[in-house]
């Protein structure tokens, strides 16, 4: 299951800069952050990745990590930024609660 939503989150964030009409800086970090991810969904030892050099106990410290950090970066780098202050909070607040909900160990999703 959470292989599924981490391609999921890829085509998100490829395709919010178009949906939400984010330009420059925005739009940038937007697209970066939806490579790193399929780089990391596609190198996770997971079912759905496919090289699976990572192990999936540590594709959940980065998605941790990452929450944390991109909240943080909502009221540093886009805080004068609406839109993206707003994007990056919501965003970094569903990548923690996806985080929660997910049993790293299992490879499940707890619901």
């Amino acid at each position: 299951m959470h292989g599924i939503i981490d391609y999921l989150v890829v085509i998100f964030l490829l395709a919010s800069p178009t949906i939400f009409g984010f330009t420059g800086l925005l739009a940038t970090f937007t697209y970066a952050l939806g490579i790193v991810h399929l780089l990391l969904t596609i190198l996770t030892d997971d079912s759905l990745g496919l090289i699976k050099v990572i192990p999936f106990t540590f594709h959940g410290t980065i998605e941790f990590i990452v929450g944390i950090a991109l909240i943080v970066i909502a009221y540093t780098l886009f805080n004068h930024n609406a839109d993206g202050k707003l994007f990056y909070v919501i965003f970094g607040t569903v990548v923690l609660l996806t985080w929660l909900l997910t049993d790293y160990h299992g490879k499940t999703v707890k619901v």
